[in-house]
């Protein structure tokens, strides 16, 4: 009885998020996908102008004006992106074959080519590998001087201009932050963005080098997408505010059946401790091109879901493709059927976690046991900084979940959080009027009637930060 009112409420508590591009940046467009189930918006800063991304944000704002909906903006940012110099046409390299690397300028051919990139020559050894254009190519070095090295052709095939390289068994000492990614954080920040994505992260360092320019003007999360990321990753979930399985790169640089394993210790690692994660890279592609999905595709949302995700992205499928709106509409289908399955079979679903020996974690967990055992109708959280609403959502309670803060900016960034609807609440320092206006908000959303009963959450004193402590039933 406890997970119906979740359903009947036809609210999915998983999130979506969708990437921008240029068939779905048009106010209509966007409108659309907010209908459709688009909880986040994702800006892909490697693709277009800041121009255009800051069109898209006010676009965003805009709407967000319309509907009274606030709405989550994620800025990903491009990161270190390697790539070859220039080749001549109709180049392929055959495997067996050696090919030499160096930083010269000069068009390069099937025995030589460029690399215009010095911190790959400082970290290179003999035996590392190099994957070029998505994995197609794969090179191994055998050979290295001061200038430049050999490598062998390991899986050969055409060798085009401009392509992306991989290397997944280097540690590269660079700035997690180029150039291009400072200028776009800078104006990201200026235009108010909630989210920072920060792509190809490999230590926690990385982390800590981008919040001290980020601060808490937006939440930073890390795309783990480097086998060095793996190795430490406890360090990075526990640094930053979300994560995200950036399954593209990862799944070049990984052997592909070590991802899923990976996701799903990502997921489980985050959900330990409370940070959003999402589930990206080619969730739907086949709908790119096409109006429905693959069955394969659907197993795969859903199999992010079983494993306890916040949310699920889309990328191409909604900035690029044919059937932007569909792909939401399917994706959020999708993830209800997943939720409503684990509705009836909670085994199918994440686990539940350890105890958490901290007064913050127990007033949380003893909650939702407590909402769960009267069958009340809501939870109710206030929360200034949303830390509240990161306890409760990290135990996945079975009802409709709401937090109140009198801040617009935990709103949006909330958006992406697990089983979260937000409300603005006034500046309040006594709770009895803090718990009338939660009350107002139910009737009004029609969450809850007359002579049920809703949890509320809150701290004491009230109203200020980090001091969740108190929780009581009440009775409409």
């Amino acid at each position: 009885m406890s997970a119906s009112p979740r359903l009947a409420d036809q609210q999915r508590s998983t999130k979506i998020v969708a990437t921008i591009g240029n068939v779905s940046s048009s106010p209509d467009k966007l409108r659309a996908l907010s209908d459709a189930g688009v909880d986040v918006f994702r800006l892909n800063f490697s693709h277009g102008t800041q121009a255009d991304q800051g069109a898209r944000i006010d676009a965003i704002r805009a709407m967000e004006k319309q509907t009274g909906k606030p709405s989550c903006i994620l800025a990903d940012l491009q990161g270190p992106k390697f790539r070859v110099g220039k080749v001549d046409d109709d180049v392929v390299v055959a495997a067996g074959s050696q090919i030499s690397f160096d930083m010269k300028p000069d068009t390069g051919n099937a025995t030589r080519v460029g690399l215009p990139h010095p911190e790959i020559f400082k970290s290179m050894y003999p035996g590392a590998r190099l994957l070029m254009d998505d994995g197609k190519l794969v090179f191994q070095v055998v050979e290295i001087d001061d200038a430049s090295f050999t490598a062998e052709v390991l899986v050969g095939g055409p060798l085009k201009s401009n392509k992306g390289v991989n290397l997944p068994d280097i540690v590269l000492d660079t700035n997690p932050l180029t150039k291009k990614d400072l200028d776009d954080l800078e104006f990201a920040l200026s235009k108010g963005v909630d989210w920072v994505a920060l792509s190809f992260v490999q230590r926690v360092s990385d982390i800590i080098a981008a919040r001290t320019i980020i601060g808490k003007k937006a939440g930073i999360m890390a795309k783990i997408e480097k086998p060095a990321a793996l190795d430490d990753l406890d360090n990075i979930i526990g640094a930053v505010d979300g994560v995200m399985v950036a399954r593209g790169d990862l799944g070049v640089e990984l052997p592909p059946e070590q991802v899923p394993g990976w996701q799903k210790t990502i997921i489980s690692k985050c959900r330990m401790i409370g940070k959003p994660v999402v589930v990206a890279t080619q969730m739907l592609e086949s709908m790119i091109d096409a109006p429905t999905p693959t069955r394969a595709e659907a197993s795969d949302v859903a199999g992010a879901v079983f494993d306890g995700a916040d949310a699920v992205m889309l990328s191409a499928e909604t900035a690029a493709g044919h059937y932007p709106i569909e792909s939401v509409q399917f994706m959020s289908r999708i993830v209800a059927e997943a939720e409503s399955h684990i509705c009836q079979h909670p085994d199918s679903g994440p686990g539940k976690l350890p105890v958490e020996h901290s007064v913050y974690h127990a007033v949380a967990r003893t909650s939702v046991v407590l909402a769960e055992t009267v069958e009340a109708t809501v939870m109710v959280a206030f929360s200034s900084s949303g830390n509240t609403a990161l306890r409760i959502a990290r135990e996945r309670p079975s009802i409709p979940f709401l937090v109140m803060t009198p801040n617009l900016h935990v709103q949006r960034r909330l958006g992406l959080l697990w089983g979260t609807r937000t409300a603005a609440s006034a500046f309040s320092e006594d709770f009895e009027s803090a718990i009338t206006e939660a009350i107002e908000e139910i009737k009004n959303r029609d969450l809850a009637g007359r002579g049920q009963q809703i949890v509320v959450v809150a701290g004491m004193p009230f109203g200020i930060e980090g001091t969740t402590n108190s929780m009581r039933v009440v009775t409409l």
